[in-house]
């Protein structure tokens, strides 16, 4: 088989996954794609740090395997097998308890309240040595950018997407508002991690950007600050805000992270080791 075939191959395979999803989710998939797009636009015009590269280190891991191929597993996962499994031992769902809510107000009682949750559990997520071992992946990258968001332990997902979406189909939602909320999540976290020059004033305090997003990502101070996803107001109102009046530069980890998704996947389970209360205190703050 040469290249040509397999390029139609996978032309085929993705226009025929497409087909298959209803509407509400050709739209979404539309939209979080056209938003990747238009990002990369934006980057190169506005940047928050300047010369940063698109095909930056670990770019195809995040977009090849995080983003796409472990985003398709996990969705079969989370969806056919956790949420069907407890939808189908609970019987919730056939309550149809919100299917007559509008849309738009599910859109928005489900956005505040799955935020309240991750702004949380990301908290405790940065506290505890267990959960932080699932959390690293996510800290790894170097550079910080619209796709480096997308990097997030198999098991940091397999947790915070089923919270995120298995209440929606127990109060029987529509398949509107599972499609729309999961565009709402991909492109609200390409943009906090997006490296836009972006000074959005007072609605900083309510909204989260990557004007406070990027330093959670910094190797400085804000990197056990700035928790909130979607709204910043979590973190002025819990007192975890840090926005100084200056640009982060430096991303990443302090300790030595390996490269490439199955080391960096494998590396959440290894032993813990015994550390100083020196290095204790440089990794958490």
């Amino acid at each position: 088989m040469n290249q040509a075939n397999i390029i139609e191959d996978i032309i085929l395979a993705v226009k025929n996954y497409f087909i298959g999803l209803s509407a509400p989710e050709q739209y979404s998939m539309i939209i979080i794609i056209g938003s990747a797009f238009l990002f990369i636009f934006l980057e190169r015009i506005f940047p928050y740090n300047k010369g940063q590269r698109i095909f930056r280190e670990g770019f195809f891991d995040d977009l090849a395997l995080y983003s796409i191929a472990q985003s398709y597993i996990l969705g079969i996962i989370i969806f056919s097998y956790i949420i069907t499994t407890i939808d189908n031992t609970t019987g919730l769902s056939r309550l149809h308890l919100f299917t007559n809510v509008p849309i738009w107000i599910q859109l928005v009682f489900f956005t505040i309240t799955h935020d309240l949750y991750i702004y949380w559990m990301h908290r405790w997520q940065h506290k505890n040595k267990f959960l932080w071992r699932i959390h690293e992946a996510h800290h790894s990258p170097k550079k910080v950018d619209w796709l480096s968001g997308s990097r997030s332990h198999a098991i940091e997902i397999l947790i915070n997407q089923t919270v995120e979406f298995l209440p929606i189909i127990l109060l029987g939602s529509p398949v509107e508002v599972v499609a729309y909320k999961a565009a709402i999540s991909a492109v609200w976290g390409m943009y906090i991690h997006s490296n836009l020059n972006i000074n959005s004033g007072k609605l900083q305090k309510i909204i989260n950007g990557p004007e406070m997003h990027r330093w959670h990502h910094s190797t400085g101070k804000g990197r056990n600050r700035n928790f909130a996803t979607k709204f910043a107001i979590w973190d002025w109102m819990f007192d975890t805000a840090y926005l100084p009046g200056y640009k982060s530069e430096e991303y990443g980890l302090k300790t030595y992270f390996p490269p490439h998704y199955l080391m960096q996947t494998f590396y959440a389970f290894r032993r813990f080791k015994k550390r100083t209360s020196r290095e204790l205190s440089n990794e958490r703050t």
